[in-house]
């Protein structure tokens, strides 16, 4: 499986910003990842070192607009701990 088809993207919030002063970044990947793969493809697309890799699975929540009852994606994220003398990532470009 292809790096960046692996990892879907950054997950952005108010905790993952405050884990990412610990060097822990929070990426949204592929359900069928296991937590080798992804931590060669984050070395692999940001050429950094990983320590340490927590992923949880995210189940699908029934939702109801009206009468039709729907159910949204099942998700899964993965919390990537870096070594300390890696290289922080830069999503924002500064």
């Amino acid at each position: 499986m292809d790096p960046r088809d692996l990892i879907k993207r950054p997950v952005i919030t108010e905790r993952s910003s405050e884990l990412m002063e610990q060097n822990k970044y929070v990426f949204e990947v592929d359900r069928r990842g296991n937590k080798t793969e992804i931590r060669q493809a984050v070395e692999k697309i940001f050429g950094v070192k990983v320590l340490k890799v927590n992923t949880l699975r995210t189940p699908g929540k029934l939702k109801r607009v009206g009468r039709s009852v729907g159910r949204t994606s099942e998700r899964k994220k993965a919390i990537v701990t870096l070594t300390p003398d890696s290289k922080p990532i830069d999503f924002f470009g500064s």
